[in-house]
């Protein structure tokens, strides 16, 4: 089988990484993939936002799947248009990608249906949400509706902290996505990250992560799309990942499917799990990123297989098999990330680094023989062992073996669970 893969970052190198190995696959293509993807796949020029220039290279090239990686394809309606021409795709639909696309809807959808979740309100305008923080106090979270590359999510510790995200929302800060805010209530806990696997009726899990939003050591600075990422998360264990399953995704997956918006694809909930259980901060309607990184070297299924059960309603009762090692991924960025990363760098030892560890390319070029640094986050390099300590110290001794200047990374990742 031909397949198509949609994205260009980290996530998307360990997707093909992951498809590569599976013996139904004939050939691998990606749009506009990286040079990591690009020793896996043919890379293809292809505007991913042009429907019908997707839709139409597949049918030119027998593409038996698409799978696509990240959020604003499918939120755009990506898999609606491949599927009205009989190509299948690995991801939702764009009505069920609003449980992404807007914080609104996922939170008003967690209210009908009964989905543990903090209190909320929602606002259109700067003066009526301050009103509300006010009457609230804080510490309080305040969420730009729409997509915002995973920044537009404010934990105010201080009232004036909060008012002036919401001012900074409003003013366009994120564009569209905060044309709309919604504020919720603090959460208290600890955060995981769980994945599972969907064919529109059926739900299996997947795996649990935890990752490190915030750019400093210390839970310090300002949040990103993700400095680094382990798993499985030790916070679930298999009580709390039945809890999950039973009080989170399936009842989301009955609910989209009463909705007329059938779930298919990976439904990833962003938890907090304290002293009343499990509850949703977030949806995503993809796999994360980083935690795909971490989540993937575990999977000792075929990952190919178990996205085609996916896309035709056909996923068994069984979760798929992941190793019972633990996987702990380091981020390095760019320096100035992520206020303004610094383009350009040069990278180099990465042969030597992946004999240790498993490195992804998440936002780099190649200049002739060169690889240079072309986006905030620049690498992944994820390292196994028996459990987070060992993971850790193998990708954190592959990391030595990498030669870039102009890049950073925590040297904390794993803190939580290497914690006394």
């Amino acid at each position: 089988m031909n397949v198509l893969l949609i994205g260009s970052g980290g996530r998307e190198h360990a997707l093909a990484m992951a498809l590569a190995k599976s013996p139904l696959l004939s050939k691998l293509y990606a749009a506009p993939g990286n040079p990591g993807i690009g020793e896996l796949a043919e890379l293809v020029e292809i505007s991913v936002a042009d429907h019908a220039a997707v839709v139409a290279f597949c049918k030119a090239n027998d593409v038996g799947l698409v799978v696509v990686g990240p959020e604003v394809p499918l939120v755009a309606g990506l898999v609606d248009a491949l599927e009205d021409e009989g190509v299948a795709a690995f991801g939702p639909s764009r009505a069920a990608a609003r449980l992404e696309g807007s914080k609104g809807f996922a939170k008003e959808f967690c209210a009908k249906f009964h989905i543990p979740t903090a209190p909320f309100a929602r606002f259109e305008a700067a003066e009526p949400a301050k009103d509300y923080l006010r009457r609230q106090g804080a510490p309080i979270v305040v969420k730009a509706d729409g997509l915002a590359a995973g920044k537009g999510v404010i934990v105010a510790q201080t009232l004036q902290e909060a008012e002036a995200a919401v001012d900074m929302m409003f003013a366009g800060a994120f564009g569209a996505a905060g044309a709309s805010v919604v504020i919720e209530a603090f959460l208290e806990g600890e955060e995981a990250s769980f994945f599972a696997l969907c064919d529109g009726t059926r739900a299996v899990p997947f795996a649990s992560a935890q990752d490190h939003k915030r750019v400093g050591e210390g839970e310090s600075g300002p949040n990103t799309g993700g400095m680094g990422a382990y798993s499985p998360a030790p916070v679930v264990d298999a009580a709390m990942e039945a809890r999950v399953m039973a009080e989170i995704v399936e009842p989301t997956l009955a609910g989209m499917a009463e909705l007329g918006a059938p779930f298919r694809g990976v439904l990833f909930a962003g938890l907090m799990i304290g002293a009343h259980g499990p509850q949703l901060i977030e949806f995503n309607v993809r796999f994360g990123d980083p935690e795909t990184q971490a989540m993937l070297p575990r999977l000792e299924d075929d990952l190919l297989a178990l996205m085609l059960a996916c896309a035709e309603g056909r996923l068994g009762e069984a979760a798929p098999k992941l190793s019972e090692r633990a996987a702990l991924t380091v981020v390095v960025a760019a320096k100035g990330y992520p206020a303004a990363p610094k383009p350009g760098g040069e990278i180099s030892g990465l042969d030597e680094a992946a004999k240790e560890a498993v490195v992804t390319i998440a936002g780099a070029r190649r200049e002739g023989g060169r690889l240079l640094a072309d986006g905030g986050r620049v690498l992944n390099v994820t390292g196994l062992g028996a459990d987070v300590r060992e993971a850790a110290a193998r990708a954190y001794g592959a990391l030595g073996k990498l030669r870039y200047e102009d890049g950073f990374f925590r040297r904390d990742i794993g803190w939580r669970a290497l914690s006394p």
